[in-house]
C-alpha cells in the first residue's frame, strides 16, 4: 500500500477568499515504511501573504517572489500522488486548498480524481475523544520529537505526522530495515551487516498479550476502516 503524508502552509485560511498555497510538503510511505521519496516545493502565490500567516510559518512574500508558481508543478504533484492514499491532518483544509489550485488549471481536476484520503484529524477524534487532537498534542501524546518545530512548514509537519501516524495505529515507527540494492542502506548508513539470529532472545506473548492485541487491532479497524494485520490473517 503507498501513502503520502501531506502538509501545506497557506497565504491566509480561505480559498474563497483568494488565498492560496505557498509550499507542499509531502513524503512517501510504502507498506508502512517511510521511503526515502518526498515532493516538496514553494510557490509565488501571485498575492500577499497575510501577516497572521507569516507569524504562523514564517514564509514571506520576498521568498516567495522567485518560485514558481502552481501551475508550473501541478503535472510533477499529481504525478507524485497519483494511486496513492494521501494521509492529511484536517484534510478539508489542505484539499480544500490543493482543489482551488487545481481548479485553475487548464484542464481543471481535483484531488480526489487521482488519490483517496484519510484524515489523522478525524481519527484522532475517534480515538481520544474529548482529547486535544492538534499535531503538536498528539506529538506529545505518542513521544515524537517536535522540539525543531518553532514555525509550521509543510514538509517537517508531514514527516511529524508520519510519526504519529504510524504510532496512532499501532505501526512501527524507528525501526527501518529497507536496504539497496548496493546494500547500503536506504538513508544513506552504513549497512547493517548479517545478523546472528542464534542469539536473538524469543519472548512470546502471554495469552493476556494477544487477547490485548486482537483488541487493538480491532479497534483500528473500527476507526480507519481497515486494518493490514487483520487482512492479511484473514
Amino acid at each position: 500500500m503507498r501513502q503520502i503524508v501531506l502538509d501545506t502552509e497557506t497565504t491566509g485560511l480561505e480559498p474563497s477568499e483568494g488565498h492560496r498555497i505557498i509550499e507542499i510538503g509531502c513524503l512517501e510511505m510504502v507498506e508502512r515504511r517511510i521511503t526515502n521519496r518526498n515532493f516538496h516545493i514553494y510557490l509565488n502565490p501571485d498575492c500577499e501573504v497575510e501577516e497572521g500567516a507569516i507569524q504562523v510559518h514564517g514564509i514571506t512574500n520576498e521568498f516567495l517572489a522567485d518560485k514558481p508558481r502552481f501551475a508550473d508543478v501541478a503535472a510533477d504533484f499529481i504525478d507524485f500522488i497519483r494511486d496513492s492514499e494521501l494521509v492529511i491532518h484536517n484534510a478539508s483544509f489542505d484539499v480544500g486548498f490543493l482543489d482551488a489550485e487545481l481548479a485553475r488549471l487548464e484542464s481543471p481536476t481535483r484531488v480526489e480524481e487521482h488519490a483517496t484520503v484519510l484524515d489523522t484529524l478525524y481519527l484522532a477524534r475517534e480515538l481520544h475523544p474529548g482529547q486535544r487532537v492538534s499535531l503538536d498534542a498528539l506529538c506529545k501524546r505518542y513521544e515524537v520529537d517536535n522540539s525543531g518545530r518553532e514555525l509550521h512548514g509543510a514538509l517537517l509537519d508531514a514527516e511529524l505526522l508520519a510519526e504519529v501516524y504510524l504510532a496512532m495505529t499501532g505501526g512501527q515507527v524507528d525501526l527501518c530495515l529497507d536496504l539497496s540494492d548496493d546494500g547500503d542502506t536506504a538513508d544513506g548508513q552504513e549497512p547493517l551487516g548479517e545478523l546472528d539470529l542464534s542469539k536473538l532472545i524469543v519472548q512470546k506473548a502471554t495469552a493476556e498479550e494477544l487477547s490485548a492485541h486482537q483488541a487493538r487491532l480491532e479497534t483500528i479497524r473500527e476507526t480507519a476502516g481497515k486494518c493490514l494485520w487483520l487482512e492479511a490473517s484473514e
